[in-house]
């Protein structure tokens, strides 16, 4: 809608009698109004306005400056906000409502009460008392945090005598580092809390201390709080990837020990060093029990030089601030070097298999660190936990299995989602987000319509993670066009329906499992998701697949306390469920339990399921057609599985080691607390466990086929030890074996 056609709306809504600047009450609901359409010219002349009402309408955001000094009651209900400091230009707002905008938080809610001293009625409730908490005692008690945290680790670090680059630095350092370690309430406010840290600590730089804060040559993000979203080009992409030396010698599997860098005192640690040692217990809140709180990576961190400089903030690449990403996108730039030079790939000789049985059948290629947070060539604590290979386009090709998806990976890890070409190595694009942590990234494909009307086959990339947000990537044009507020509490893992391209499963910390319609974006990327089922699950879902036969029926899901499977099949009448089974496994001791861990979960073929839980040494095979009988239906019942064989796999207690298949080619995959790489060829198996006459249970364990040693790897000449393979993917025809670590380096192997 243009100004002009809402200028006559605007018209028509009062007596012609009156005039503008008189008016006191305006109602423009339900006219598809969009923030262009919010004129300030225009509203200038609405100087008296007291009562207004934009509900029913398409706003993502108010413009800075309505000039509406007298409004006192606002209705914004039926929108598309996705951020409400904007509201601070009206500070005699005393009534606000900003209903069914899925996109707000409770976080938003606490800023609206900071932002708007005479605020009493919020959504219709009195918040009088909760606001004045959040305006004096919440300020006061994280002034003191701030105040403490740079008395601790900050004051003696800038110079009597400084430079302009010293002064940005020790700012740049204490922000990040501020916003990163002071913690304060309930975990559901640390996006609040982390935007007040900034706030406080830039007004104590400015007022306490006496520092310029305006010697940046470039101005900075308006809001550091929201999310920054960019997509770098392979060269940008690249200069951030740090150097790694690789030397090839043979692993010592069992007297690995941390280089001295590690055993300094925390008197001496940098904060931000000594939260990363252990990061999640640091960073995390304590309600996510997994993959958080339970392992961390203990490798070693340089504390930076003043020459230097802030290694926390991202020097290149165009950053967007939450509201303009949606419509906005950066073009991949830069003349492509050589590889060595852009991704630090350095080549490999290959390592014989730690057994000596044979020839390991795969050679590194490339050992990359992409996701480093803010940029820092340091970080070797950045935990990496999910990657996908993008799927084809050419229809043509997916008819066969073995070809159905490209060389391309899509991997994340800490504020990162990066698509890397495992052939040459490029990081091809790279998506960030400040503050999140990604978990899982997920493929679709949607047939969307073109600006001419032209349909066509676009791939689209879900990542979702800590903060419980769906961020929809459409990789060939570098944005994300969308997110979906899916769960109040983190995503574990994501996965779509391989029958519903718009069908979206999100498996959250809320201990929920919600389908989601995400829609087929228009030409102009407008949207509409909508939640479709909500399956209730007794503990945590940390992996979900669906049942190859029948994956518009079943779902199964291992969790934290074990391993289920709903009837999703969409009906009216039932849009929340409960688990039909709980699948029992046998112990240490033998006997068969359905309380375990199950944090690997995937089929090798339509009927065989691999999953391993928290029993050491052991993955389980076993028959869903033997197991679960389809015709007793809508009852929880304990279920015990017909296990087929076990493998033969670490002795290690650690979790969240996850494992992977390759069904075309008949390989389960599952790292280790070693850096090693545990394969399984079955195809021999899979013939014999197809007969029910022949498909006895295998007796002995089944040992692994191959193992694939971790390299000696050095970094600015350290070693680099206690690796955990999060997790192994492959595409499905195995030509490439991509190793997502716990020392933020993915590894690359091509099968010879």
């Amino acid at each position: 809608m243009s100004k002009i056609t809402t200028e006559l709306l605007l018209e028509r809504a009062v007596p012609k009698s009156t005039r503008l600047r008189k008016i006191e009450t305006l109602n423009l609901s339900k006219l598809q109004l969009k923030p262009g359409d919010l004129d300030p010219r225009l509203f200038s002349r609405l100087r008296h306005l007291q009562k207004l009402d934009l509900s029913d309408n398409l706003l993502d955001k108010f413009p800075s400056s309505l000039a509406l000094p007298d409004l006192r009651v606002l209705n914004c209900n039926n929108n598309k906000l996705e951020d409400v400091t904007a509201l601070k230009q009206f500070p005699l707002l005393e009534e606000l409502t900003y209903e069914n905008n899925v996109y707000l938080t409770l976080n938003d809610d606490y800023k609206a009460m900071f932002l708007l001293e005479n605020l009493r009625l919020l959504n219709g409730k009195d918040i009088t008392k909760l606001a004045n908490h959040v305006r004096r005692v919440n300020s006061q008690k994280l002034t003191s945090k701030v105040t403490a945290h740079w008395e601790k680790f900050f004051a003696g670090q800038l110079p009597e005598k400084h430079t302009a680059e010293q002064l940005r630095s020790i700012k740049e350092k204490f922000l990040e580092s501020a916003q990163t370690n002071i913690t304060y309430g309930p975990s559901s406010l640390s996006e609040f809390t982390r935007w007040r840290v900034k706030m406080i600590a830039e007004e104590f730089l400015s007022s306490s201390l006496g520092l310029e804060l305006n010697t940046d040559p470039e101005p900075e993000e308006e809001t550091e709080e929201s999310e920054e979203e960019a997509t770098e080009s392979p060269r940008e992409a690249a200069l951030d990837v740090s150097q790694i030396t690789l030397k090839p010698s043979k692993r010592k599997r069992n007297n690995s020990k941390s280089v001295s860098g590690s055993k300094r005192s925390k008197s001496q640690a940098d904060p931000k060093e000594e939260a990363a040692v252990t990061p999640r217990k640091s960073r995390h809140v304590q309600e996510v029990p997994a993959p958080d709180k339970l392992r961390a990576s203990n490798q070693p961190a340089k504390q930076a030089s003043p020459e230097q400089g802030a290694e926390g903030t991202q020097k290149n690449g165009e950053q967007f601030p939450k509201g303009q990403s949606n419509r906005r996108s950066s073009q991949l730039t830069g003349e492509q070097k050589s590889q060595e030079q852009d991704n630090g790939v350095v080549s490999l000789t290959p390592v014989k298999n730690s057994k000596g049985k044979e020839n390991v059948s795969a050679e590194p290629l490339h050992f990359l660190q992409c996701h480093s947070k803010g940029n820092s060539r340091e970080d070797f604590k950045t935990q990496l936990w999910s990657g996908v290979f993008e799927p084809l386009l050419d229809s043509g090709a997916k008819k066969d299995p073995v070809v159905s998806s490209s060389r391309t990976v899509a991997t994340c890890g800490g504020e990162s989602v990066c698509l890397i070409d495992c052939e040459t190595g490029m990081v091809l694009k790279k998506y960030k987000v400040a503050a999140e942590e990604f978990f899982s990234v997920a493929w679709t494909t949607l047939t969307m319509a073109n600006s001419d009307s032209r349909r066509r086959s676009h791939n689209i990339l879900a990542a979702a993670g800590r903060r419980g947000i769906v961020k929809l990537i459409h990789v060939a044009s570098d944005f994300c066009y969308g997110e979906i507020k899916a769960h109040k509490k983190p995503i574990a893992t994501v996965c779509f329906s391989p029958t519903q391209a718009t069908h979206l499963f999100t498996a959250s910390y809320d201990k929920r499992i919600a389908l989601w319609d995400i829609g087929i974006p228009d030409s102009d990327y407008n949207f509409k998701a909508s939640q479709l089922l909500v399956l209730e699950a007794l503990s945590i879902p940390l992996r979900i697949a669906l049942v190859p036969t029948r994956p518009e029926q079943y779902l199964l899901a291992g969790c934290e306390s074990g391993c289920c499977a709903w009837n999703i099949k969409l009906e009216k009448d039932k849009k929340s469920r409960t688990f039909e089974a709980i699948f029992e496994f046998p112990d240490e001791d033998g006997e068969m339990t359905s309380s375990h861990r199950v944090d690997g979960l995937a089929f090798l073929n339509d009927d065989v399921i691999v999953s391993k839980s928290s029993k050491p040494g052991c993955i389980y095979l076993w028959s869903w057609s033997r197991t679960f009988d389809t015709k007793a239906k809508g009852c929880q019942r304990a279920v015990a599985a017909v296990i087929l064989a076990e493998l033969e796999w670490s002795n290690t207690d650690l979790s969240y080691l996850t494992l992977s298949t390759c069904p075309a080619k008949g390989y389960v995959f599952c790292g280790d607390e070693k850096g090693s790489v545990w394969m399984y060829h079955l195809s021999s198996h899979l013939t014999a466990w197809s007969s029910p006459a022949k498909g006895k249970r295998s007796e002995k364990r089944i040992p692994p086929t191959q193992i694939l040693s971790w390299p000696e790897l050095r970094a600015n000449g350290e070693q680099l030890t206690e690796v955990f393979v999060n997790n192994v993917v492959a595409d499905p025809s195995f030509s490439y074996l991509v190793v997502l670590t716990s020392v933020n380096i993915t590894a690359i192997w091509k099968k010879s």
